[in-house]
């Protein structure tokens, strides 16, 4: 039997809430950032200007507000596939599975290694 957390309302709101202002910190491209749940997955959409919606990735809620499971989405195979974070661990924030799922997506794979204020600079 595998056990499973439960994922909070606080925790689904608190998710949301961190992804638009990161998405405002650092991807000006984005006008908005979509979140849909489902069980222990947060599906992660970025939407430009134009109305353009972008799947970006998948986090799975492990136990913990803090920690996230990431998974990329792959346009060529329409699906989600499990992914590292850049320190090497299967786990990490969501504010940097939105940082790499956006560089990617992007283009600029260097986001996730700025900070804010570098980012931006580089992006003017």
């Amino acid at each position: 039997m595998v056990l499973v957390a439960k994922y909070p309302d606080s925790t689904k709101t608190s998710l949301t809430q961190r992804l638009t202002a990161r998405a405002r910190e650092r991807w000006p491209d984005l006008a908005s950032i979509a979140v849909r749940h489902r069980g222990v997955f947060s599906y992660i959409d970025g939407v430009l200007a134009d109305g353009t919606t972008l799947r970006l990735c998948r986090l799975r809620y492990i136990g913990s507000a803090h920690d996230w499971r990431l998974a990329i989405y792959r346009a060529s195979h329409e699906d989600y596939d499990e992914s590292l974070f850049p320190t090497g661990l299967p786990f990490g924030t969501c504010e940097d599975a939105l940082d790499i799922a956006c560089g990617l997506y992007l283009a600029y794979p260097m986001a996730w290694t700025l900070t804010p204020d570098e980012l931006t600079a580089e992006t003017t």
